[in-house]
């Protein structure tokens, strides 16, 4: 599994779950991942969910998993220091 620490690491092209909180609030992004910089990562075909206060973010993401990405946004770009944890999406426990 990745660690935040470890996004500038994972793999070209494959689908990452990205879970982000700042002054903004909590999100998360879920796409294909391409590349980082000093400061960011960038994301195709992605996903940005905004999570309301009481939302369950794993609950979102498991349901992510089991019935696939709903793209929402082209390319995203992701504020590494914003990045509370990192996964691969083919990681993550689906629905049963």
């Amino acid at each position: 599994m990745l660690r935040a620490m470890d996004l500038r690491s994972a793999p070209h092209g494959l689908n990452v779950v990205v879970e982000c909180e700042d002054a903004k609030g909590k999100r998360v992004v879920i796409g294909r991942f391409d590349s980082t910089n000093a400061f960011q990562a960038l994301l195709h075909d992605c996903d940005v969910h905004v999570l309301a206060a009481a939302e369950d973010a794993e609950a979102y993401i498991r349901q992510t998993a089991t019935y696939g990405v709903a793209v929402n946004t082209k390319d995203a770009h992701v504020d590494l220091m914003c990045v509370k944890r990192v996964r691969l999406l083919g990681e993550v426990e689906k629905l049963h």
